[in-house]
């Protein structure tokens, strides 16, 4: 893969991405071929802060969880209103990351 490209699209998405794992992903888009990197570049990403505001405003209904696709999660603070709030204060501190980790594995699945 051209080293163009893959910076290019590291530069706009690194974002997304834990950042401890950019120089390992950088790594291996630079060995796809370009039939793959057009399949990660099309790949919809969630915006980290975009979760983080949906948590701090709906995070008691698990709207925020159900988002990331961890419906277990989704349902237990949807009929207990986050434990009482606990888990809902927890998940302010790391949806984020939960984002970027599900950003990361999203595209690691299609390599």
């Amino acid at each position: 893969m051209d080293q163009q490209k893959v910076d290019m699209f590291i530069m706009t998405n690194q974002k997304y991405f834990p950042a401890e794992k950019i120089l390992f992903l950088k790594e291996k888009l630079l060995s796809l071929d370009e039939d793959k990197f057009t399949l990660v570049s099309a790949l919809d990403l969630k915006e980290p802060t975009t979760l983080l505001i949906i948590s701090l405003f709906l995070g008691y209904l698990g709207v925020d969880r159900f988002m990331i696709g961890d419906t277990g999660m989704g349902v237990l603070k949807l009929l207990t209103g986050g434990c009482c709030g606990i888990l809902t204060i927890i998940d302010w501190f790391t949806i984020m990351n939960k984002t970027k980790e599900l950003n990361f594995n999203k595209v690691m699945t299609l390599i």
